[in-house]
């Protein structure tokens, strides 16, 4: 994976029924799974037209007793994994997995925001360049968009900026819910990210990710036929694509986006 600091460079479901979600998976995507290989872990590498773009991890018994459930999360390339992880704990962050690493593969940890949204930073092994987000070019069944909803959006602008670089290219008015602003890398050009408050529905804060696919009303049926359940119908955002929120079977919510045809 490439040793970009600041980009999103893998994707990871962690979920109760590994099975289950790869056929589903499979059905609404097209994906492929493969078998990692890795020792006493149920973790298969998930590919898209274009490689390799997450992982699927079956959660352990004493991963659920630890609070653990379904949940999609993003791994974000650092230069070093250590001195993120001891910035993200003295802005206010917290760890949930202390770094470790996995030969061939890199070192990693998992944290969360300040807010509590978990995700991954990592430094991979090798100067491989990542295409798990389709920064160059839309990819179908990679990862086309990164969100976050947060209880404190200045707080989390100011967090991911201080700790990646990332900085603010405009911003969209959602009304009563407030501003949505967009983020892009300061060294690259286009956006890569939204951040917005979450609603009270929302239990927390949490980051999103959007899969891109080619038909968003047969993806919508396919979702539904495959047992997951649709929680924000097809809304169309600039430049006229449709996005839709949904929850797995498992309970792990994820997001496409794509055209009507």
């Amino acid at each position: 994976m490439a040793k970009k600091h600041g980009d999103f460079i893998w994707y990871e479901l962690l979920t109760s029924d590994s099975d289950a979600a790869q056929e589903f998976y499979e059905s609404i995507f097209g994906w492929t799974f493969q078998d990692s290989g890795q020792p006493d872990t149920d973790y298969h590498t998930i590919g898209a037209t274009e490689g390799e773009i997450g992982g699927l991890m079956q959660l352990t018994d004493d991963m659920k007793s630890g609070g653990a459930r379904p949940v999609w999360l993003g791994y974000i390339g650092v230069d070093d994994v250590d001195a993120t992880v001891a910035a993200i704990v003295n802005a206010g962050g917290t760890i949930h997995m202390p770094a470790w690493d996995i030969a061939n593969v890199g070192r990693m940890a998992m944290v969360a925001d300040p807010q509590g949204a978990p995700f991954y930073v990592m430094r991979g092994a090798s100067d491989e360049e990542s295409h798990a987000f389709a920064y160059d070019r839309p990819r179908l069944g990679h990862c086309a968009w990164n969100e976050l909803a947060t209880s404190d959006r200045p707080g989390a602008m100011s967090f991911y900026g201080d700790l990646f670089g990332w900085k603010k290219d405009g911003e969209m008015d959602m009304g009563p819910m407030g501003s949505y602003e967009f983020l892009r890398r300061a060294d690259v050009e286009g956006m890569f990210a939204g951040v917005m408050t979450k609603t009270k529905e929302m239990p927390v804060s949490l980051w999103s990710y959007y899969f891109r696919v080619a038909d968003v009303d047969e993806t919508v049926r396919r979702t539904q036929a495959g047992g997951g359940q649709i929680i924000v119908d097809p809304v169309e955002i600039p430049g006229g694509e449709l996005t839709v929120n949904a929850v797995d079977p498992q309970g792990a919510m994820f997001a496409f986006i794509g055209p009507r045809k």
